[in-house]
């Protein structure tokens, strides 16, 4: 039986599911994320590792190291690029954080803070969400 929440990639190589109603959304506008997401800010939730279930593909890790010196996997598909998940991440140990972009229906997904506003460019509207300067911990 399929999982409540299904995603893929831009080729649909690497697909996913999860049943986890997640409770950390947020729309970060750190430099990390904007570099990454190539957008002004991206928009990703996490939900328990062991809940999340790659079911085609096998996706890329490429390690890396925040500027906040926090270590990394983004995980992207080998044959369209998409940036898809990011896993083992120092200090969300058990967590996977997905691109709400990736999900089949992101309309299921409400964002419920603005993170990293201190780099929010200014022709950016606010949320009307809980806002931080910096991470919300």
């Amino acid at each position: 039986m399929a999982k409540k929440y299904t995603g893929q990639c831009a080729c649909r190589a690497v697909r996913f599911e999860f049943d986890t109603d997640p409770d950390f959304i947020a729309v970060c506008h750190c430099l990390d994320c904007k570099r990454a997401s190539g957008g002004e800010a991206a928009t990703w939730f996490g939900v328990p590792a062991e809940d999340f279930t790659v079911l085609t593909g096998e996706p890329k890790p490429y390690h890396y190291v925040a500027d906040s010196g926090g270590k990394l996997d983004r995980n992207f598909c080998p044959n369209c690029g998409s940036r898809v998940f990011t896993s083992n991440l120092d200090n969300f140990p058990g967590q996977v954080f997905v691109q709400l972009g990736s999900l089949d229906h992101p309309e299921m997904i409400t964002p419920k803070l603005e993170m990293f506003v201190k780099r929010r460019l200014p022709w950016v509207k606010p949320l009307g969400l809980p806002e931080f300067s910096d991470m919300p911990y």
